[in-house]
């Protein structure tokens, strides 16, 4: 599958679950117009299961969707355990596997790529559920029961790389504008729970 049909299933069953995303999906759910409740996790780099977290302890009657990259979550794997620890029953973690830092840009290869297993990590440190899924059909045919069941939980997303952009360069420099976006976000996902607070 490719990222844009993972996320286009994704949010098409979130409801009103809060999204946090980061990195390529992040534009990916720009792409397809991605609803509110909804935050990015960039510039905090390997930071969304940890912001997510942090919403499903102050929501915990609200579902909150992390959805990660590989590289992002090697950079915090400690966030793992954390998210364990508390066992949050309303947090789902999606990691893309595309075995790439910089998709579509300079595509370097992801540390490891070769031999980490996400969702087996994401079991040993103690989410109570993990899946696997390669293909959209499969993710489809799954995503309501991924979504409906006490976690917290986990789902590896194996999803295609597209070809680096020819001359891109080996480093990007993140605009201004990404840095300024999650304030601007979490401010108004703040305004949207306040208006939408559950009991």
């Amino acid at each position: 599958m490719n990222l844009l049909q993972a996320c286009t299933i994704i949010e098409n069953a979130r409801k009103d679950a809060v999204l946090v995303a980061t990195m390529g999906a992040m534009f990916a759910f720009d792409g397809i117009k991605a609803a509110q409740p909804r935050i990015s996790s960039v510039p905090l780099m390997g930071g969304a299961a940890s912001l997510g977290l942090g919403l499903a302890i102050a929501e915990p009657l609200r579902k909150i969707i992390v959805v990660d990259g590989d590289a992002s979550l090697l950079m915090q794997l400690g966030g793992l355990a954390t998210v364990a620890d508390r066992q949050p029953a309303n947090f789902v973690h999606f990691v893309v596997r595309n075995g790439a830092q910089f998709t579509g840009v300079a595509n370097l290869a992801t540390p490891a790529e070769s031999c980490v297993d996400y969702a087996g990590l994401a079991a040993a440190a103690g989410y109570r559920r993990t899946y696997r899924f390669e293909d959209e059909t499969a993710l489809a045919a799954h995503i309501d029961e991924v979504m409906s069941g006490g976690g917290p939980t986990f789902v590896e997303l194996r999803v295609v790389t597209p070809p680096p952009i020819p001359g891109a360069p080996t480093k990007m420099e993140i605009p201004d504008m990404q840095f300024q976006r999650m304030g601007v976000e979490a401010r108004a996902l703040s305004t949207w729970l306040q208006e939408h607070a559950r009991g």
